[in-house]
């Protein structure tokens, strides 16, 4: 059965090219309407599968549409795309924040238009048949994980450079973030200007959550400790995954209450451990959080002397006095911007 497609545009080239391109597919039944009041109207009335709408429009522009489609319950669930010639940051932020599903930057192409509503329906395929008799509620790791990576893949991809500032502490959260590659530090800090690292997150795993679920503004920095990939992932859309999916909801505060009892501990190392124990401690975390090379002794670190010392919480001139220790006694080698450790056990059976 062909699924009906709203298109909401004032330009006619575009509105009816796009109209034609997806007739000739022989999938769609297209509506469409040359500004957003009209726009809304039809789509109440004849309820479509997935709108396509444009953002500029005189009187009711595309924002205006998706909040009144929003406020209605026959219309909230549909699927929409927002067309903007307008590919600045704060555009895009601003429409996936309101709720949408995806955008396209004018001018695209009719392969773009049809793979983003081919997606775009896959999706929501995806998510009525995972909704279907189990509700979400007994979903395997497997799956669970498949619904997360779908989350991932929908979300804006932007490049951090090494020490590039991510969020800041007092900020309100907007995104939940998911490291693709490279390393990014959490940190505070102290009166006087001083570091103290809190936290590394390695590639594949997602960071800036806690706020999020509790609803809060930073309470600590983050930054790329290396150049990085990072997914940005609109707050509105975790939490819809959460709702729907309790499961998933389940996985996050377990890993939520994870990290306040890692944060427990690491302050109350900071408290009663020896310097030489926090030094340690904190190779130990980073070699923990890096993938060792096939065929080499040790696991080889790159962290520099600096961010070491805000993750102990120590000064520079101490980590070298300790490296050296460590070093005399065959704990680990430095070799030039790296450090190879020997034995991670033996790093945290150091005491005193």
């Amino acid at each position: 059965m062909a699924k009906t497609i709203l298109i909401i545009e004032d330009n006619f080239e575009i509105r009816e090219g796009a109209a034609e391109v997806l007739s000739l597919t022989g999938d769609y039944e297209i509506i469409t309407a040359p500004d957003g009041k009209v726009g809304v109207d039809l789509a109440i009335k004849h309820r479509p599968d997935l709108i396509l709408c444009d953002i500029m429009m005189p009187e009711l522009d595309g924002y205006g549409v998706l909040y009144m489609l929003n406020k209605n319950e026959t219309t909230s669930d549909i699927p929409f795309i927002f067309l903007t010639a307008k590919s600045e940051r704060a555009d895009v932020r601003k429409a996936m924040e309101m709720g949408a599903d995806d955008y396209l930057t004018k001018p695209f192409d009719d392969i773009e238009l049809i793979n983003a509503i081919e997606s775009r329906f896959r999706k929501r395929e995806k998510i009525s048949a995972n909704n279907g008799t189990r509700g979400g509620l007994h979903l395997s790791e497997d799956e669970q994980n498949y619904l997360l990576k779908d989350l991932v893949k929908d979300a804006r991809i932007k490049v951090f450079k090494k020490k590039q500032s991510i969020y800041s502490v007092g900020d309100s959260p907007v995104f939940v973030y998911y490291l693709l590659s490279g390393k990014v530090r959490s940190f505070l800090f102290y009166q006087d200007g001083r570091e103290l690292s809190t936290d590394i997150h390695i590639s594949d795993t997602f960071f800036g959550y806690e706020t999020v679920l509790l609803n809060e503004v930073y309470s600590d920095n983050a930054a790329a400790l290396e150049d990085c990939e990072i997914a940005l992932i609109p707050k509105e859309r975790f939490f819809e995954l959460l709702y729907n999916k309790p499961m998933i909801a389940g996985k996050f505060i377990k890993l939520l209450s994870g990290n306040i009892r890692e944060k427990e501990e690491q302050m109350l190392g900071f408290a009663y451990d020896t310097v030489r124990k926090r030094v340690a401690n904190a190779l130990v975390n980073v070699a923990e959080k890096t993938t060792p090379t096939v065929g080499e002794e040790g696991i080889v670190v790159r962290i520099s002397r600096d961010d070491l010392a805000t993750l102990a919480g120590t000064a520079n001139e101490t980590i070298s006095r300790m490296l050296a220790e460590f070093k005399d006694e065959g704990l680990l080698v430095k070799e030039r911007s790296a450090i190879r450790i020997f034995s991670i056990e033996k790093l945290k059976g150091v005491k005193f």
